[in-house]
């Protein structure tokens, strides 16, 4: 059964302590296997940030971003339970940002029985529009794929935002969160082309990214 497919929704928040416990008892108990058990929806985990922001990420592996279009999402989106009602992070006022992703790269789904990776490392980015051609063919054939080669990187991924406060999203998978510290990685972030340094300093970065992330659950 596939467990990847073109599409990404994921879900930062940043949580009061006070509320921590029973947030993480809902989420992890009712709320994940409910989005899980709608037509669309391949696979999810949780992680919590090790570097960046927000704190919690919730990562679900959609077969298109036209899951979130379901009837069914639409009907459980507007039926809350009523734990949902009492700890939602919109129900206690905390910050939420939700990124609805579709995939350009690579063109394919690669290994879709794979399951979710120990660790992440997201980065949420802008360009300017005048420049986006260039930056996409340049992050796609000179940057992103040497990553993919660095120990410790099982897959990479880039997608086009649908919903969300930047306009791409990438998404590494780690073997573990601290592969971005490697000299491999480190390496290839000063090799990886003539044109990097100007094609990042292109780059408007989310509140907190790029983040690493490492999943809580399941563990």
């Amino acid at each position: 059964m596939a467990k990847k497919g073109l599409g990404v929704y994921l879900v930062f928040t940043d949580i009061d302590p006070r509320y921590e416990e029973e947030f993480n008892a809902w989420y992890n108990t009712e709320h994940l296997p409910e989005l899980l058990a709608l037509p669309g929806f391949l696979d999810a985990a949780r992680y919590v940030a090790s570097k960046g922001g927000p704190k919690y990420l919730a990562l679900y592996e959609l077969e298109s971003p036209a899951a979130l279009q379901t009837p069914e999402f639409q009907r459980w989106r507007a039926n809350p339970s009523p734990w949902s009602r009492r700890i939602s992070p919109t129900a206690i006022g905390q910050n939420v940002a939700r990124v609805l992703g579709e995939q350009i790269f690579p063109a394919t789904v690669e290994h879709p029985d794979r399951g979710m990776a120990p660790a992440l490392q997201i980065g949420r980015m802008s360009v300017p529009e005048a420049a986006e051609a260039e930056w996409n063919t340049w992050y796609n054939t000179e940057y992103i794929p040497g990553y993919r080669q660095v120990p410790g990187v099982l897959y990479a991924r880039r997608y086009r935002v649908v919903q969300g406060e930047t306009r791409y999203l990438t998404l590494y998978e780690f073997e573990h969160e601290r592969v971005s510290e490697s000299e491999a990685w480190h390496h290839q972030r000063q090799t990886s082309s003539p044109r990097s340094g100007r094609m990042r300093d292109l780059m408007t970065h989310a509140p907190g990214s790029p983040g690493v992330y490492r999943r809580i659950f399941p563990a």
